[in-house]
């Protein structure tokens, strides 16, 4: 069950929260919505880049059976934080950025376990989509032990986009996938980095690891052959501390 405190309902309370600049998650829009109404929030939202979800009626009502008028946003737990943004303060601060970058991981207990890793670790930032993605919420922060109150998470709404602009600024773009031939502790790390890791059951998607100036794979020697995104984001995530501490560099 949703907390109350973590959404907004009626179309006016939701249109002056957009407005506001609230940090809202999603928009959930009844598919019964008349257009003008739902045109207008739809587009005051995309400029915002906040996803908007045409749902049918029942679903909000399983959230609240309040007037909601057909609209509802949920609220993000945190400040969600633009890449192209936060790019250039990394370097203009002195950093030796490190990024993890999420395609389709939509476990929120997954997440958090990531994220959780990525804080101890001195990961520079986290990069989702908006899309087919999970949810900053409150069941992410507790899962990640209270990481994510301060490990900043960058929400993009075109992913290959957002790959193609940390390429484009000097990262390495490292994927995982099981079908390279190349051990993880082979790659190196050392430089401004970002790492891809997708959902155990898909992968990272074919138009990401197109991008990817390395692919590398963490050997598997069991029956499963399936490794959990958050223990292989901590592998991966820590030999990249491992290269970097050996090669005398400081971990933020």
């Amino acid at each position: 069950m949703i907390d109350k405190t973590q959404y907004i309902y009626g179309i006016h309370a939701v249109l002056e929260a957009i407005e506001a600049g609230k940090d809202i998650d999603k928009i959930l829009l009844s598919k019964t919505l008349n257009d003008d109404t739902a045109r207008e929030i739809s587009d005051l939202a995309r400029q915002l880049r906040i996803p908007v979800q045409r749902v049918p009626v029942q679903k909000i009502d399983r959230i609240t059976r309040r007037n909601h008028q057909g609209v509802l946003a949920l609220m993000a737990a945190v400040t969600y934080y633009r890449l192209e943004d936060l790019v250039p303060q990394m370097f203009d601060n002195g950093e030796n950025p490190f990024i993890v970058v999420l395609d389709g991981v939509t476990d929120v207990r997954n997440f958090g376990a990531v994220a959780r890793t990525c804080d101890c670790a001195g990961v520079s930032t986290i990069v989702i989509p908006d899309h087919e993605s999970v949810s900053v919420n409150a069941d992410a922060v507790k899962t990640s032990a209270g990481a994510l109150n301060y490990l900043p998470v960058c929400r993009e709404h075109n992913l290959v986009k957002a790959v193609k602009l940390l390429r484009d600024s000097g990262f390495k773009i490292v994927g995982t996938s099981d079908k390279s031939q190349m051990s993880y502790t082979s790659a190196n790390y050392t430089g401004p980095v970002a790492i891809v890791l997708g959902a155990e059951d898909k992968g990272v998607s074919p138009e990401i690891m197109k991008l990817c100036d390395t692919q590398v794979m963490i050997p598997e020697f069991g029956h499963i052959n399936s490794l959990n995104v958050s223990v292989a984001g901590g592998i991966m995530i820590y030999e990249v501390v491992r290269q970097r501490l050996n090669d005398n560099q400081d971990i933020n």
